[in-house]
Order: structure tokens, then sequence, then C-alpha cells
């Protein structure tokens, strides 16, 4: 179970690089699969991934005081980073009725993708030594992106949805995020154990690139602010793009 690499995958190493060509044939596979499936089909498979993410979660929460942080107290894995969100969501579709539910699937269709591809794309904290986590990471964002797909598809049957009640969602998760960055730092009291949810501790500098530049210049909270609306318009612009119907094209037919 404890089993690690002799040398530890980098990001854009030959390991990463080969993750990320595998994993877009395989969310065209699951396209190609899922596209004629119904509403109802496509909900349950969301539900579902949802409920294995959380299975999946509960392992690395038994995993990591065992084989990564021995014997230390730490909150780093506290299950409440965005990409975290997914699992949630996703369980919560299966009870989720009317307004609250397209909440659901817009969030799934926006910030869900951005939150996944920010991840496979910067890696960091995802290149652990142990194996059995390393693989558990990559598999649980990938299937981020399945339950993405699936809610697309709904959205794309049903008409786009309003974008402002998945961003207020968004903003709840976020400041109970920042609870728990502000709980967990009078615990634990150090950067590298504590937690840093959504990534915008209000006590240390963005380690994001650009953003740790802003927070020196303009201070925490500005680039806090800055962070999350940066995050929110990506992913309002990639749910626009998402959304967007063919055209039909009109045929002139010529008088005889």
């Amino acid at each position: 179970m404890g089993a690690r690499f002799s040398e530890t995958p980098l990001p854009f190493g030959i390991v990463h690089l080969s993750i990320l060509g595998v994993i877009p044939v395989l969310l065209i596979l699951c396209y190609f699969i899922l596209r004629d499936r119904r509403t109802v089909q496509l909900e349950k498979l969301i539900g579902c991934l949802g409920l294995i993410m959380m299975l999946m979660e509960i392992w690395k929460q038994w995993f990591v005081p065992r084989y990564v942080y021995v014997g230390v107290k730490s909150t780093w894995f506290f299950p409440w980073q965005l990409c975290s969100m997914s699992m949630y969501v996703g369980f919560l579709l299966f009870f989720a009725r009317g307004r609250f539910r397209d909440a659901l699937l817009v969030f799934l269709s926006s910030y869900n993708i951005v939150a996944a591809l920010g991840a496979l794309i910067f890696p960091y904290d995802m290149m652990r030594p142990q194996i059995p986590l390393f693989v558990h990471s990559f598999l649980y964002h990938g299937l981020m992106l399945v339950q993405s797909l699936g809610a697309v598809l709904i959205l794309k049957k049903a008409g786009r949805k309003p974008f402002l009640p998945a961003c207020i969602l968004f903003c709840i998760m976020a400041a109970m995020a920042e609870v728990i960055n502000v709980i967990s730092h009078h615990l634990i009291h150090d950067f590298s154990l504590e937690a840093n949810m959504f990534n915008i501790t209000p006590y240390y500098p963005s380690t994001q690139p650009v953003f740790h530049d802003i927070a020196v210049k303009l201070g925490i909270f500005p680039e806090i602010l800055i962070y999350l609306g940066f995050i929110t318009l990506l992913s309002w612009g990639l749910y626009r793009l998402l959304m967007l119907k063919k055209k039909p094209i009109s045929v002139s037919s010529t008088p005889q």
C-alpha cells in the first residue's frame, strides 16, 4: 500500500505529459458513449461518480496519516479544496430539484472544469512519491471531467441556465474554505501542514504563479479577491463557450 516511485515524477515530465495525452482521448471516447444518453441516465452517472469519489476521499483520509504525514498533525489534505466540491456536488445531484439542481449542473459545467484542468496541467501538489496517492489524484481529476461532460450534455439538451446561482454557490464554498483555513492556522501554525483550501489562506502570500506577485505588491486580501474573480471570469467564459449553439445552415433554393 505504501509503494513509492524510485524517482518522484516531475511536472511536465514524461509521466505527466503521457497522462495529459491520454485524458483527452478517454474524454472523447466518453463523449461518444454518453452523447445519446437520456438526462436521467446522465444525472445518475454524475451522482454515482460523486459517490465513488467520496469513497476515494475516505480512502485518502485513511492513507495520508499512515504513509504521508506519519505522526504529524496536518490539515493540508482536508477535503474542502475547489476540486473536492465535485464529489459533494455530484452526490447532491441525486436529491436536488429546480433551481438548485440547475446551479449544481452549471457549477459542474464551469468551475469544476476550470478546477480539474488547472490541477491536471499544473499538478505540483499531485506529484507525490507514494504511488497509490499519485494514481488517486489523477484518477480523481479525470472523473471530475467526466462529471462535467455529463453536466454539459444535460444542459445542452435543456438549454443554458443562469450562471449567477453557480457563482453564489462558489462564493459560499469559498467562504467556508476560508473559515477552515483560519481554524487550521490557529491549530497548526505551519504553512506546509495547515489547510490552504481554495488556495486563499489569509496568512501567507499565494503560491500560485502571478498571484504570488500580486499578493506581495497589493496585499493578501486584494490578491484573494482578484484570484476568486479570475476563477469566476474564466468559469463564466468557458460556460458561455460550451453553451453556444450552432446556427442552422439556411439553404436557399434557386427558382426554376
